[in-house]
């Protein structure tokens, strides 16, 4: 029988976790060291690897902060990520083994946030099985919304008034770099109708895209020389994310963000199974913002959800 042992993360195994990522029927950049560690002053790094028979099998990108063993609180999902040959069995000891080594550590509270299938290369929800043995609660399910690129719902009348008065505006799209100046139209938004800020700052945003230039890109939508608006889009293998999407009063007012997204979704990431607009929940889930979903369902996305649950360690 095969040996399992479950070892925490320690930075000169930071190549083979990174490489372990790329390969993993589950993963995303998101789970790369460089971007877990980015916050790691704000989300204390308790990581785990998994062996079997002393090859790399699973990793668990997780936090400690004392009190509370999380897997991950600095991302919106984490969980279990897992290689090809992955078993139902072997996940659910695999699953048990990281439940005890939170006991051991003396955390009152595991909270576990697996990977929407959405992101998954392959078949991929054996956490979710070992999740219903270990007695695991639902304690937050936040809604996005998603088009399945291979079978679009159309585009709902009023999106389509408002990528037609973009069009006639003159209204064009670019990839731009220019955090700052997009970063300037985010924050005035989020201020003016939340008293809040990006869940990134610009330095860090723009770190993070220097170090994953092939997974985070910027798009800017302009009426001549004037910058109306845009989005930051995350990409993984089966996904292009909506990170952010703002625009200026002017940009709102003739539709800018219509037929950036229109044409984001049509051409750029077209190729991509999913384009996820991301979640309109507050509250873990029990507040929808409903005039938010609406929107994204104007272009024809269907709802998936993003599950947090906790697992009992008495």
């Amino acid at each position: 029988m095969a040996e399992l042992t479950l070892l925490p993360y320690t930075p000169d195994h930071k190549d083979e976790w990174d490489e372990f990522v790329k390969t993993s029927k589950n993963a995303t950049f998101l789970h790369r060291r460089d971007y877990l560690e980015y916050h790691a002053d704000r989300f204390p790094d308790s990581s785990l690897m998994v062996f079997r028979d002393n090859k790399l099998y699973a990793l668990l990108p997780a936090t400690f902060d004392g009190e509370t063993f999380s897997s991950h609180a600095g991302l919106t999902y984490g969980g279990l990520l897992l290689n090809k040959r992955a078993t139902t069995a072997e996940v659910l000891t695999v699953m048990r083994m990281i439940r005890d080594y939170a006991r051991r550590l003396g955390a009152s509270r595991f909270i576990y946030k697996p990977v929407p299938h959405i992101y998954h290369r392959l078949p991929a929800e054996e956490d979710l099985y070992a999740l219903f043995r270990l007695d695991a609660t639902l304690t937050a399910r936040n809604v996005s919304a998603v088009i399945d690129t291979a079978n679009p719902v159309k585009l709902r009348d009023d999106r389509k008034a408002g990528v037609r008065k973009a069009l006639k505006d003159g209204i064009t799209v670019a990839d731009s770099d220019d955090y700052d100046l997009f970063w300037d139209i985010l924050n005035n938004n989020l201020m003016m109708r939340y008293n809040a800020r990006p869940v990134h700052s610009l330095e860090e945003i723009k770190l993070l895209s220097h170090l994953f230039p092939e997974n985070i890109h910027l798009h800017l939508v302009k009426k001549g020389d004037d910058i109306l608006g845009g989005t930051v889009i995350y990409t993984s293998p089966t996904v292009a994310h909506t990170q952010y999407i703002s625009a200026t009063p002017e940009g709102k007012r003739l539709h800018a963000i219509d037929l950036l997204l229109h044409a984001l979704i049509t051409t750029r990431y077209a190729s991509y199974p999913y384009f996820d607009f991301g979640t309109s929940n507050e509250d873990h889930g029990h507040y929808l913002n409903e005039n938010l979903i609406s929107q994204k369902e104007g272009f024809g996305a269907r709802a998936i959800v993003y599950d947090t649950y906790s697992i009992p360690l008495k």
